[in-house]
């Protein structure tokens, strides 16, 4: 009790710096027009930049690449994944046992900062404990492909079939990031009690770090609808958040510890809490996001966003001069990564129950030129 009696305390402070302190700034809105979809009929690209690494998934929805050039991906009703010498293995690394509905199941996935050496692995995924569902997240050890151990980092996440977050990203200074959703109880997201609409900040076991902005808590940032991508800028360490709306009113926002984002109160054009950088009105749909440490596609320190509604990847350039698509034809985009060598790894979303899916769908992608 005294633990979340101290959450509270914190946060309405939080508000009043919130407001003081994005009273002078204005987001962007975007005037980028959404692409009519464009697809593919059979063929493996658009352009001779763009390949086809693995095709005819289910719903991946997240990607991580490891040093040693392996891919590990989700698909949503529960598989781990791994593409190794650019060959799609035939067995999975793992079978999840999840709660698949709609939007839920298995959703995000990273790997340690030290996974060459330690073999450690995170996801996010949805579950039943027979009375509800519930989100929750796993360490899993890795060996030859296969998993051999599991640890609960985290359990307790408001879970629906909607707005569950999932998104899961180890930051620069080497602690696990957890996006969260309102799990369609908007309410949630401004409850200092409660895990849903916020962004959760923990030590790789699970522990929480003495530095988060509240005591005792792994509460890093809440007033949150839907997070769906994080991304850390190269330069300035800055956090980006991509963030899914109400009716239109999608957002990027920068992450400040122990702020409020408004979710349910505000959105968009907020006036008490912290005001986004970019608005995406009408809905885009953010997905994954990511801002190139590498120039090798011309891409660095932007941010590159995925996009399901509007079917492409989104080039938002810093400090927020403009906008461009740079990949459209692929359907509904889920995320987006860079490798190692500043290449980009993107997975499609057509088989999610919201598009009409096409031959090979759903796909994973590697970009190596400029679109």
């Amino acid at each position: 009790m005294e633990k979340e009696r101290r959450l509270v305390v914190v946060a309405v402070a939080a508000v009043v710096i919130a407001a003081v302190t994005t009273a002078f700034f204005a987001p962007s809105q975007t005037t980028l027009p959404i692409p009519e979809p464009r697809r593919n009929s059979g063929g493996n690209s658009t352009s001779s930049g763009v390949q086809v690494l693995a095709e005819n998934l289910e719903v991946p929805w997240a990607l991580d690449v490891a040093e040693d050039g392996r891919i590990f991906f989700t698909e949503r009703a529960g598989r781990i994944r791994v593409i190794e010498n650019g060959t799609l293995l035939e067995d999975p690394v793992a079978f999840i046992n999840v709660e698949q509905n709609e939007e839920s199941g298995l959703l995000g996935l990273a790997l340690h900062p030290n996974f060459t050496e330690n073999h450690l692995l995170y996801i996010y995924h949805t579950y039943s404990n027979g009375s509800s569902i519930l989100n929750k997240v796993l360490m899993l050890t890795e060996r030859d492909n296969q998993i051999i151990e599991s640890k609960v980092i985290i359990d307790g996440i408001p879970a629906a079939d909607r707005n569950d977050g999932g998104r899961i990203k180890f930051g620069p200074d080497g602690k696990l990031y957890i996006a969260t959703g309102d799990a369609r109880q908007p309410e949630l997201a401004q409850d200092g009690r409660s895990l849903a609409g916020k962004i959760l900040r923990l030590n790789p076991d699970g522990t929480i770090p003495e530095d988060n902005p509240f005591e005792g808590s792994p509460v890093y940032s809440y007033g949150h609808r839907n997070i769906q991508g994080l991304a850390w800028h190269p330069e300035t360490g800055e956090l980006y958040a991509s963030e899914h709306g109400d009716q239109g009113n999608d957002e990027i926002n920068i992450i400040r510890p122990g702020a409020n984002y408004g979710w349910p109160i505000e959105d968009c054009n907020a006036e008490r809490f912290e005001e986004p950088v970019v608005c995406f009105t009408p809905a885009i749909a953010p997905g994954g996001i990511v801002i190139p440490s590498s120039d090798r596609l011309g891409y660095q320190s932007d941010i590159v966003l995925a996009a399901l509604k509007a079917q492409q990847l989104r080039l938002v350039e810093l400090p927020l001069d403009s906008e461009r698509n740079i990949l459209t034809g692929y359907g509904r985009i889920r995320d987006v990564v860079e490798a190692p060598d500043g290449t980009l790894y993107v997975a499609t979303s057509n088989r999610d129950g919201r598009a009409i899916p096409e031959q090979g769908d759903d796909k994973i992608l590697r970009i190596t030129n400029p679109q």
